[in-house]
């Protein structure tokens, strides 16, 4: 229980606090704009943490902050540590929102334009750049545009200062050191302090923390209990082989009779026994004979 964070140390950077004031429709509009430096006509229905999974078999993903304005379709995380694998996250994500769009009865024609933003707290690549910007443009010629209406952005708000736009770089500065420094931040620095003194929102961070902490708790007990049912089944088998191995000949056969009885196939009852597999397959017909 004491790994939760209590409530008066959270920043924006925190996932619950980020999703929370990003329900704010006018601080999610004016974060896009400032960001992708795009005119946003309106917000339909921000849906903080939504998570999407289009077939019961595939990886679901839940989402931070996914917005739709009738043309394009934006998702923003929040990133306090470096996410493994990046880049193949980003392409899992933009196939799961071109997925969740197609199933809603459009063609792939009609796909929406999608923007996928990661703000982080640390550079995920290590060149010290405030903004890595991603788009598919040929190789050979980068003038020529795939133009599949997709565009990954990796925000870094540890190289804020190298920033050359000043309401990109007054926002990176805010998340990497609480600095606000222009109207924008500091109404989400307000909207922070006044969550942080709100009951209800109180008693929702500790709804939804405690639930993640049983559900961490519960992944933990499974997975010692699996590893450790699947340890014992591997113990019994070495152990079953180290008998064997100083065992007698009759020993050997015994063993492979009472495999035979459970099943098992006649070539991995030769490797654990140790008997040739004409041994162990006249042991199969004997059995067969007896019944």
């Amino acid at each position: 229980m004491n790994t939760i964070k209590p409530v008066e140390e959270l920043t924006f950077t925190d996932d619950f606090m980020f999703t929370t004031i990003m329900k704010d429709k006018e601080i999610c509009k004016e974060l896009l704009e400032r960001l992708l430096k795009i005119k946003v006509s309106n917000i339909n229905y921000p849906v903080a943490q939504k998570s999407l999974a289009p077939f019961f078999e595939t990886k679901g993903v839940r989402l931070d902050v996914y917005v739709d304005d009738g043309k394009r379709v934006f998702d923003i995380e929040i990133q306090t540590y470096i996410p493994e694998a990046i880049g193949k996250r980003m392409r899992y994500y933009q196939s799961i929102l071109d997925m969740d769009s197609l199933q809603k009865g459009s063609v792939y024609t009609e796909l929406k334009e999608t923007y996928i933003l990661f703000i982080c707290t640390n550079d995920p690549f290590g060149r010290d750049l405030p903004v890595y910007t991603f788009k598919n443009r040929c190789i050979e010629d980068g003038e020529v545009s795939n133009d599949d209406k997709s565009t990954k952005v990796i925000y870094n708000a540890t190289s804020y200062a190298k920033e050359k736009d000043s309401q990109i770089r007054a926002f990176l500065q805010y998340l990497c050191n609480r600095s606000s420094t222009d109207d924008f931040t500091n109404k989400i620095d307000q909207r922070v302090e006044h969550f942080k003194l709100s009951e209800r929102f109180k008693g929702d961070y500790m709804f939804v923390k405690l639930h993640e902490w049983e559900m961490k708790e519960k992944a933990k007990k499974e997975g010692y209990e699996e590893g450790f049912e699947s340890g014992r089944e591997k113990g019994i088998q070495v152990g079953i082989q180290q008998g064997i191995s100083e065992g007698s000949e009759q020993t050997k056969i015994e063993t492979a009779r009472n495999l035979l009885k459970y099943g098992d196939p006649i070539e991995k009852i030769s490797v654990i026994t140790g008997l040739s597999l004409e041994k162990v397959q006249q042991l199969q017909e004997e059995i067969n004979n007896q019944n």
